[in-house]
């Protein structure tokens, strides 16, 4: 993710920037794309992947969501202790 961050990327140039397998990159990217996260491009016989900045968002919005819900959670358990204790 960090690396399609900085730009569109091939299967081949994400593979030998990391050390697992190019068989292993495409399934991750496979398990992205799935999700929407990620979108490819054909390149002659390339595919040319980068992220999905609206889909993205969606994600961080969903993630904010359920943490600012778990500090909330975890600041009314902490003021019932303090009322008790």
């Amino acid at each position: 993710m960090a690396r399609l961050a900085e730009g569109p990327v091939t299967v081949g140039a994400l593979a030998a920037e990391l050390p697992v397998t190019r068989s292993a990159v495409s399934q991750h990217l496979k398990v992205l794309k799935d999700a929407g996260l990620v979108s490819e491009k054909a390149a002659g016989t390339r595919r040319i992947y980068r992220l999905n900045p609206v889909a993205l968002a969606a994600l961080r919005d969903q993630l904010d969501t359920f943490w600012q819900r778990s500090l909330t959670g975890y600041a009314e358990i902490v003021e019932h202790e303090t009322e008790e204790g």
